[in-house]
């Protein structure tokens, strides 16, 4: 059985809005339901999910740290920070993976809001013009490691 999902994203959203995204220097596909951002050098993605989206998301936050943020819906929290610097960060990329992080990049696309997904739109939780910059990786492997090894030790305690 096929499944089709409504697109609600009209031809006047999505070119508005892949306008603004390519200013930014980003490269950007449509797709049938939206828009798709095609990571490269410039940009790429780190997805978090469940309790550790929460927790990275409130490290960047207490240090400053915050880039632009997609919430993905679904059942389980799920957030794609943007980030820079992915060609000189193999080690926070694989530390990222070993903490079962989605790496997104090498032309890997990621929904832009207002992309229409099975579940919902994809939105910002943190815009980019909301965010004083798209922080680099090693930001975002920073947070993961200290709310992971955060973790560990409370476990570890009781």
């Amino acid at each position: 059985m096929r499944t089709t999902f409504p697109t609600s994203v009209s031809a006047a959203e999505k070119t508005a809005a892949a306008q603004v995204y390519t200013q930014r220097g980003w490269t950007v596909a449509e797709t049938a339901n939206g828009l798709s951002l095609i990571t490269d050098d410039t940009v790429s993605g780190i997805e978090v999910a469940g309790e550790l989206a929460d927790d990275v998301r409130r490290f960047l936050r207490a240090n400053d740290l915050s880039g632009p943020v997609i919430e993905i819906p679904g059942v389980q929290r799920r957030e794609i920070h943007l980030v820079t610097g992915v060609r000189k960060a193999a080690m926070a990329l694989q530390a990222l993976r070993d903490a079962g992080a989605t790496v997104y990049t090498d032309g890997m696309g990621i929904p832009l809001p207002p992309t229409q997904l099975s579940a919902g739109s994809a939105c910002w939780g943190i815009a980019p013009d909301e965010a004083r910059w798209v922080p680099p990786v090693v930001a975002i492997a920073a947070a993961v490691r200290a709310t992971t090894t955060g973790r560990a030790k409370l476990t570890i305690a009781c």
